[in-house]
């Protein structure tokens, strides 16, 4: 009989991994997306633990899980549906070391016990046509970096992509020529064509003329020539917003986000009267009623739908109380 390893834990995760990778075949996003949580739950864990200990997986009971989770929402700022995303991950986990380890299935069940926490749906934020253009037009034109981030938000604007299909792009999914294109890869294998403004392709074709010419050369690198991460692009965007918010001080104190500028891109469509099936479509939903929230958010056009709805010619009637006693209530 095999006698168990002291710490299994560095196999399990290898092998988690293996499985997600092999067996289930997951998306490269969502593997991705596994990752930066074990990262982060890796790294939380080692600031914890004393000098010289060795992580093991019984440091990850639900009371640990617990403290992690917290740890996301207090001090790295993270919302209630990403901490519920990075738990989503250490399930997984914990449901695959309860099948390859049965010793472990009462701490496994433990942590799967622990639930999504419930949070209020906020309006869709979003940017105006001028905060747009404030954004777009921030980064210094004159240096490669500032050149990139111009192309890097213009793309993310006439696209309405996902900032992870942003980073996966090759020059292979950009077609320059009588079609302009850009092929996204989005959640679940999807792909779709989006068309690009001349503007873009301009830029577009600019950009790609001096990276080498190997089909699955990055679109979009770092100053040391890998390929640009989704934390890199939030950090380009910040700064963006920060230069943007000088001439524009509607943009002053507002956290933008690469999800925001794909709510704007979904809500101009909107306005500009196009049908929220195509807007579905642009946007790589699975379902128009994942769309249907931009809808909600559109003040001006709810204002202008009560425009078209008369209210009823009736005079308004006074209250007047039948008795004594209900006379006293009204005039409290």
């Amino acid at each position: 009989m095999t006698k168990p390893k002291a710490n299994p834990l560095p196999d399990l995760l290898q092998g988690f991994f293996q499985h997600l990778i092999k067996e289930r075949q997951l998306s490269p996003c969502t593997v991705s997306s596994y990752q930066d949580t074990f990262r982060l739950l890796i790294s939380f864990g080692d600031s914890r633990a004393p000098n010289g200990c060795e992580l093991r997986l019984e440091d990850w009971d639900a009371p640990s899980i617990l403290v992690f989770l917290e740890h996301l929402e207090k001090q790295r700022q993270c919302c209630a549906r990403t901490r519920n995303t990075r738990l989503a991950a250490i399930h997984s986990f914990m449901r695959y070391v309860s099948r390859r380890q049965p010793m472990f299935i009462g701490l496994a069940d433990r942590v799967l016990a622990i639930p999504n926490k419930r949070y209020h749906r906020p309006l869709v934020g979003f940017l105006t046509s001028q905060e747009m253009e404030a954004l777009v037009g921030a980064p210094d034109p004159t240096t490669l970096s500032g050149q990139r981030d111009r192309l890097l938000l213009q793309l993310l604007y006439n696209t309405g992509a996902r900032v992870s299909e942003i980073v996966a792009l090759n020059r292979q999914d950009v077609t320059l020529g009588t079609s302009r294109t850009v092929a996204l890869h989005g959640k679940g294998r999807k792909e779709r064509l989006v068309p690009l403004w001349s503007k873009t392709a301009q830029q577009l074709r600019q950009w790609l003329e001096p990276l080498p010419s190997d089909p699955l050369t990055p679109v979009f690198t770092n100053r040391f020539g890998f390929r640009l991460t989704r934390f890199g692009i939030q950090k380009r965007l910040a700064q963006a917003a920060r230069t943007a918010a000088r001439v524009c001080p509607s943009l002053r104190g507002r956290k933008i986000s690469p999800h925001i500028l794909r709510h704007t891109t979904a809500m101009h469509l909107l306005q500009a009267g196009v049908d929220i099936t195509a807007i579905a479509l642009w946007l790589g939903h699975e379902s128009p009623n994942t769309t249907h929230h931009y809808i909600q958010a559109d003040l001006e056009m709810k204002k202008k739908t009560l425009k078209r709805l008369q209210p009823p010619n009736t005079k308004p009637a006074t209250f007047k109380p039948r008795n004594a006693l209900l006379a006293v209530l009204q005039s409290l």
